[in-house]
């Protein structure tokens, strides 16, 4: 019998006005001179400087690398290493969504062990304690604030890297609603589905157990319930903080049972055409979750009650197919692009990204096998909008 390990941040803080312990948290770390790592806007916006006037106000001098951009890249962890060694930190604190928080990690990982990102591609492979990282979380999504995942565009080979290492887990990741206010409708969509791909793929995942099989049900059913809401009104902190709690539910799921081919393809979608993850991601899930029926249909049963669905006296064939016709209809009612061809992808990269999904680390724990041929279809599928369901 296999072991099972579990992974998760030491401590975690939600709830409105959590961003305000963090000069605190961090010299709990022990840390005195932080990096925040961010993005561009956040850089701009106000909110880097508010959390930095928090460390400063904790005596701890802090310095701002806004170079963090959507879908990091190789560079990014470059640049962002430089200015951690110039400007003497000790400590980093990721401010943001995935992005922030998966370069944050990276250069973390480098600063600690050296070398460059491409030597860490896989799983476990760092030797050397990373510095002392805390994640301040303002989207409701990716649940990076809290995973071992970390993922880099790799710009010479145009593919993103799976950087599992237990060791690029957050020590502290902080969740406050009131830095969600601010993001638009259709990021809120993209993010929310995004967490939504994460339990789904969890829950049917060959490394599911009974603690993720409880998280991922729970993250459903508080995604499908709060999203909408939270794209309709941005201000709803009520809808905001439901939503973090889900997302980071979501986290725990498939940080420690990984995912499936929803997102081994919606990889290469990033690395080809740097699209967004989640929107990739919501586009593909209702094709991969109809090919991976067979595999379990009492899960995707379990999937649909999850989304809100009456199946009572249903059989347990058209059960599953309903949470599959949910998922597409929440899809569609937050506003999600329906198919590839929306987003610019071309055809005649279908081999060569369907041949870099199976050498994907999420491939690993899919439910069911694929070959070339078949990842091939699924993508031709998403592309065109191939589906046919007469109840939508």
């Amino acid at each position: 019998m296999s072991l099972t390990y579990y992974f998760l941040p030491t401590r975690n803080v939600f709830g409105e006005g959590a961003v305000n312990e963090a000069g605190k948290l961090m010299k709990s770390l022990d840390g005195t001179h932080p990096m925040i790592v961010t993005d561009a806007f956040l850089a701009k916006s106000g909110m880097a400087d508010q959390v930095k006037k928090i460390l400063e106000d904790e005596g701890l001098p802090t310095y701002i690398f806004g170079g963090a951009e959507p879908n990091p890249t190789d560079k990014n962890v470059v640049a962002g290493v430089a200015a951690f060694k110039e400007n003497k930190c000790d400590c980093i604190i990721s401010l943001g969504g995935g992005s922030s928080h998966d370069c944050a990690k990276a250069i973390g990982l480098i600063a600690a062990n050296g070398g460059e990102i491409y030597d860490y591609e896989g799983i476990d492979i760092s030797k050397n304690k990373m510095v002392p990282l805390m994640a301040i979380n303002t989207t409701a999504g990716t649940a990076s604030e809290i995973t071992r995942f970390c993922i880099i565009t790799d710009t010479r080979r145009k593919v993103k890297m799976a950087i599992l290492d237990w060791r690029v887990t957050p020590q502290i990741a902080i969740n406050d609603p009131v830095l969600m206010k601010g993001m638009p409708p259709r990021l809120t969509a993209a993010t929310g589905m995004d967490a939504l791909t994460h339990a789904i793929e969890a829950y049917v995942s060959s490394a599911a157990n009974p603690l993720t099989d409880a998280a991922a049900l729970q993250a459903i059913n508080m995604i499908q319930k709060y999203l909408p809401k939270a794209v309709a009104n941005g201000d709803y902190l009520y809808a905001r903080d439901k939503m973090a709690y889900g997302q980071y539910l979501a986290g725990i799921a498939f940080n420690n049972a990984s995912l499936g081919y929803v997102h081994a393809m919606a990889h290469q979608l990033g690395g080809f055409y740097n699209l967004p993850h989640g929107v990739c991601n919501a586009i593909l899930l209702p094709y991969v979750c109809e090919f991976n029926l067979i595999s379990n249909l009492n899960r995707f049963r379990d999937i649909a009650r999850a989304m809100g669905e009456m199946i009572d006296g249903l059989s347990t064939n058209d059960a599953a197919d309903k949470g599959i016709n949910a998922i597409r209809r929440l899809s569609r009612e937050v506003g999600i692009p329906q198919t590839l061809k929306e987003l610019g992808v071309k055809p005649e990269d279908f081999e060569l990204m369907a041949g870099n999904a199976l050498k994907d680390a999420c491939a690993l724990t899919s439910p069911r096998k694929y070959t070339k041929d078949e990842v091939v279809e699924l993508y031709r599928r998403a592309y065109e909008g191939d589906w046919v369901d007469s109840t939508l």
